[in-house]
């Protein structure tokens, strides 16, 4: 018995662990398109090129008014800052092949801030790192069948056993003893077991950055919105005191005689109307804060505010210029990838069930008829066994398994096939966004130049009685609404920004790769 064990366990062990193998199949990343460049304009844009490129540096469209007409501007027109269009094409793109930090993008202290506080106290990203704990854990436990598993076992009592026919006897036992269980990993099944636990913590990992990008994207998206109600607000309250100083002008015209009653109530309607635009603005802005305030993992209250929308986008740097390599590091892509390799190693580890499993286990302990006999030497009991176990017959259920196996992991392969494609779409819509928000933006800074400069002309040509008020009326709507339309499309700008950070995976650094 002493000659087994110092020989047939050391020969199994060798055995296992020299030139055991791993059956299933090994992980090869599936071949994806990767084209090498961003899919170039389309030739209707191309065409248009040269016409916003005029825009942006601030080519007129007509001959410039007059000096004593440019001295004067309408008192409720909005002034909307601008940057300067050469620098942002020439100064402000940003060429990072290895990604975008937040504070190069959006240089604005307060968002920074809104953003780190939402990373560390936003419920959601705290639940995906309690996700990542406990896979991880199962990733430990995973490793535990590669090493014997060894159990203590101590029993007293009494006992009566037959010793021959029509002979018993009765005896105190007291007894300890450790019993050892070991499954040699000779078809590589544990391996593959624990390829997968790994690759699903790994999954958690990328879960995790993937719950976290969307969260920053959310907030700064968010805050952007925040800072466009704001400057409609403003807008409006500028439009309201200029309509208000109309009818002021338009009760004394009808105190003269010089306009008719229902020019002052048209004037006064225009009032009213401001006035609901400001509250529906202010119950909106309300709204945003609470919003945002979930979002940073606080109770909903009031937002600090940084720069305005124009000052942010004067100091936005456009990414126009990212790899599109990066969409490979994109969370959800690595997340998939990882849900592929987890269970490609479990078909692994169902191929293996199929094939005898090799084991080893053993007892050794003593035992008396009273505890001060019990460690006694000539008390000592061992036994130690090698076993095979060959499955004969299970009614076709680990076959089936394995069938089962198969088809997981096709459907990871696909899913990471697909996940792959839609994340190149979201980049190129992203792209595309970029490209033309910025033109957007353009025309309509000088759209509502042209119209203030019309809703002035229309102020003047009305008090000098050339023309009607329904003239004045209506270029004031159209200044107004062109100003909201022209937060809207800077901020869209912005957010485009955004959208193309996110849809090419955050920032990154080359050190990343290997982790």
């Amino acid at each position: 018995m002493r000659a087994i064990w110092k020989c047939t366990p050391r020969a199994l062990v060798i055995l296992a662990l020299g030139t055991g193998c791993a059956v299933g199949p090994t992980y090869h990343r599936p071949k994806v398109d990767e084209s090498p460049a961003w899919r170039a304009p389309s030739q209707s844009e191309d065409s248009a090129r040269t016409f916003f490129d005029s825009l942006a540096n601030g080519s007129n469209l007509v001959p410039p008014p007059s000096p004593a007409a440019a001295a004067d501007t309408p008192s409720g027109a909005a002034t909307v800052r601008r940057p300067d269009w050469r620098a942002s094409f020439e100064q402000r793109e940003l060429n990072a092949q290895t990604g975008v930090s937040w504070a190069e993008l959006i240089k604005d202290p307060v968002l920074q801030a809104l953003i780190d506080t939402a990373v560390h106290e936003n419920r959601d990203v705290r639940t995906a790192i309690a996700t990542i704990e406990e896979f991880r854990a199962n990733y430990g436990a995973s490793k535990g069948p590669f090493f014997p598993q060894i159990d203590g076992n101590a029993q007293a009592g009494r006992a009566k056993a037959m010793i021959q026919p029509g002979t018993t006897a009765s005896y105190d036992l007291v007894q300890f003893t450790a019993n050892l269980q070991w499954e040699l990993d000779f078809w590589g099944r544990l391996r593959r077991n624990s390829q997968a636990a790994r690759a699903e913590y790994l999954g958690t990992e990328e879960g995790r950055r993937s719950v976290v990008l969307t969260l920053v994207s959310d907030v700064a998206t968010g805050y952007l919105q925040l800072r466009e109600l704001d400057l409609d607000l403003e807008i409006s309250k500028r439009t309201l005191a200029s309509r208000q100083e109309t009818l002021r002008l338009a009760l004394r015209r009808y105190q003269q005689g010089l306009i008719s009653e229902l020019d002052v109530r048209q004037f006064e309607s225009e009032v009213n109307n401001s006035a609901v635009q400001i509250a529906d603005f202010q119950r909106q802005v309300a709204q945003q804060e609470n919003s945002l305030s979930v979002l940073v993992g606080h109770a909903p209250g009031t937002i600090p505010r940084g720069l305005s929308l124009t000052d942010v986008l004067g100091t936005f740097v456009i990414p126009t210029s990212l790899s599109p390599e990066l969409i490979a590091r994109r969370p959800d892509v690595r997340q998939a990838e990882e849900a592929y390799v987890a269970a490609n190693a479990r078909v692994g580890a169902s191929e293996a069930a199929l094939l005898p499993t090799v084991s080893l286990s053993g007892q050794y302990g003593t035992q008396g008829d009273k505890f001060s006999n019990t460690f006694q030497k000539n008390g000592e009991i061992y036994q130690i066994f090698g076993g095979v176990s060959i499955p004969l017959f299970h009614g076709g259920e680990l076959r089936n398994q394995l069938r089962a196996a198969r088809a997981r992991a096709d459907q990871a392969r696909f899913s990471y096939e697909q996940a792959t494609l839609v994340a190149r779409r979201e980049a190129e819509d992203a792209y595309v966004g970029v490209r033309t928000s910025r033109d957007q933006a353009v025309a309509q800074q000088r759209q509502v130049d042209a119209l203030r400069r019309a809703f002035d002309l229309a102020n003047r040509r009305y008090q000098n009685g050339v023309s009607s008020y329904l003239e004045v009326l209506d270029a004031e709507r159209s200044l107004f609404t062109s100003e909201l339309a022209l937060t809207q499309a800077q901020r869209q700008e912005l957010v485009s920004g955004v959208q193309l950070y996110k849809a090419l995976g955050g920032a990154w650094t080359e050190g990343d790769a290997g982790k």
